[in-house]
């Protein structure tokens, strides 16, 4: 079955997903929000696309492998921005972004 093939890149999306959710709304109780818009906008375009990308790869979707491609390059640009700060919560979703971006390359 599908969602057994590709259960590591699920669960790096699912992960992900979860601690860009996280980021986001620890971003928005920062003393100084406007310096946080960009990583917020990106978290939750990386949370959206990486519970797309589970949903296809666990439902076995021929578009998944696209879909994974747009994934990685999308966690890849939310890390960079989050190491731009030093929250633990941005350091944290960085890491995890890093490691789904690294499995969805894998997939695609």
């Amino acid at each position: 079955m599908a969602h057994q093939q590709h259960q590591s890149c699920i669960q790096a999306c699912d992960a992900c997903a979860a601690a860009c959710d996280h980021c986001s709304t620890a971003c928005l109780c920062e003393s100084d929000v406007a310096k946080m818009v960009e990583c917020i906008k990106l978290d939750i375009d990386c949370a959206d696309v990486c519970r797309l990308a589970s949903a296809l790869m666990a439902r076995g979707s021929r578009h998944a492998k696209d879909i994974c491609a747009l994934c990685a390059s999308i966690c890849a640009a939310c890390a960079t921005e989050c190491e731009k700060h030093r929250h633990d919560h941005c350091k944290q979703c960085a890491q995890n972004c890093r490691e789904c971006a690294k499995e969805c390359q894998a997939m695609a």
